[in-house]
């Protein structure tokens, strides 16, 4: 009546029904001890290869004291764990920064994989969708290695076969509570591998005063900030032309007279010339002299001064075709930088087609012709939907300050941009909080960074233009 199968046994089995579910119990393989055991201590040998080589300054912290006392005695051990502190200890609170630098981080890293990671690893990994349990097993990501800065946890991660960083990047949320973050940012580190960022304080939640003038003039990267990291923040604007996007009290301005005060130098040397368009009367017109006859505020002066710059640029265009291909800033050809003020002003609410046509063509123009002969454009705007800004994909780099929706965050950096932990739209709207602090994607990289910019006070302002009106009564 029922088949054999192999393992199986049949003997004694009974069925008054015919449609009686019979279940076989499969064969069970009884592993020798001897096999359970190497098992066990092979893998115990794997982890604590793993754990030295992982962390070999906490390993031997741990280890020293133990060896010294079992090999000299326990006296010998005390001396010999002492002396280490009482040097230590000075370090540490004398020369912070290089004792974090060789112990505090790794100790720091060590401690958070141990108590944090490790420990609540299974399970958010679980109920976030990431990890999986089928069939009695988990199948979870790898924890490769922690490192600990002084804002952050930088978590490298193997990825299980098949997932893809969208499926990390659609988590940050429950990433981030998991491990009890404020927010969490994916990157990734090289194939099959991510960099998980947990920051464990905010370094940008002061706000900062303006960065001092430049001692020399350069058109170089002009420092406008700091990056979350703590480095400086510097803004290219040579050869590229940003976008700033954020809304009312966001802290555009910011970025604006952060740039034109570290251009300064350049601009009284004759490499730079800065030309603002100012439809708003409010924000760019503090710096007049600054600007000299290169300001405008009413929109058919605009529209001229940008016709002005298209001008410069076509004619430094036949001058350097087939001559040079790229521009360097000189007194004869200096690096022109078209800053614009609120320009969904000029290009999609002027009441004149004709002159928002003038001014949209312009801009146009020179975003797309302009870097290769030194004319750049620095525009900032609150609505950056296409249809107020059409041509917003013309500029390389980007900068999101905070925005008023999370659609919003992509239509500025990109698709995929919010994904990778670029959250503008959650940017604290309290001016001391918030304001200044932005998410930057370059042209050279798709992962966004967190920066904030210097706030230059009213004060600042008019000392700068002080500058400029002292050269004006010179000559």
């Amino acid at each position: 009546m029922f088949k054999k199968l192999p393992g199986d046994q049949v003997s004694g089995l009974v069925s008054t029904t015919p449609d009686t579910a019979v279940v076989f119990r499969p064969a069970v393989v009884q592993t020798p001890a001897v096999v359970t055991i190497a098992i066990f201590v092979g893998r115990l040998i794997a982890g604590l290869v793993r754990l030295v080589w992982r962390h070999p300054v906490a390993v031997a912290l741990a280890v020293a004291p133990v060896a010294v006392a079992w090999l000299y005695g326990w006296r010998v051990a005390l001396v010999a764990a002492t002396a280490p502190v009482s040097v230590v200890v000075p370090w540490a609170l004398f020369d912070r920064d290089s004792f974090n630098v060789w112990i505090g981080w790794r100790l720091l890293a060590w401690w958070r994989l141990v108590w944090v990671y490790r420990r609540h690893w299974q399970p958010v990994m679980i109920v976030s969708g990431l990890g999986r349990h089928l069939h009695g097993r988990d199948y979870l990501p790898r924890i490769l290695h922690v490192r600990c800065t002084s804002w952050a946890d930088v978590v490298t991660v193997k990825m299980l076969a098949g997932q893809s960083v969208k499926d990390w990047a659609d988590r940050l949320d429950h990433l981030a509570h998991g491990f009890g973050a404020t927010s969490c940012r994916v990157a990734v580190a090289r194939a099959g591998r991510l960099l998980v960022t947990f920051p464990r304080r905010d370094p940008l939640a002061v706000p900062l005063p303006a960065v001092p003038v430049p001692d020399r003039a350069s058109v170089g990267p002009v420092e406008v900030g700091i990056r979350e990291d703590g480095r400086p923040y510097r803004l290219a604007l040579h050869g590229t032309h940003v976008l700033v996007a954020g809304a009312t009290g966001a802290g555009k301005g910011s970025f604006l007279w952060s740039v034109v005060r570290g251009l300064i130098p350049a601009v009284l040397a004759g490499l730079v010339e800065i030309w603002a368009l100012d439809p708003k009367l409010m924000e760019l017109s503090f710096g007049r002299s600054i600007f000299g006859d290169r300001y405008a505020a009413d929109p058919a002066a605009c529209a001229d001064l940008l016709d002005d710059a298209v001008k410069v640029m076509q004619e430094r265009a036949g001058r350097f075709a087939g001559v040079r291909r790229s521009h360097i800033p000189t007194v004869e050809d200096p690096f022109v930088l078209v800053i614009v003020d609120e320009v969904a002003f000029l290009t999609a609410y002027q009441s004149d087609r004709a002159l928002k046509q003038r001014i949209s063509a312009a801009l146009a123009t020179l975003t797309t012709q302009g870097r290769a002969v030194g004319v750049g454009v620095m525009a900032a705007l609150q609505d950056p939907r296409k249809e107020v800004m059409s041509i917003r994909n013309l500029f390389p780099d980007k900068i999101a300050l905070r925005l008023d929706e999370s659609e919003q965050v992509d239509m500025v950096l990109g698709d995929g941009a919010r994904d990778r932990g670029a959250l503008a739209d959650l940017i604290s709207s309290d001016p001391q909080q918030g304001a200044g602090i932005a998410y930057v994607r370059l042209e050279s990289s798709p992962d966004p960074i967190r920066v904030r910019a210097a706030y230059v006070s009213d004060d600042d302002i008019r000392r700068m233009a002080a500058l400029f009106a002292g050269v004006g009564e010179a000559a």
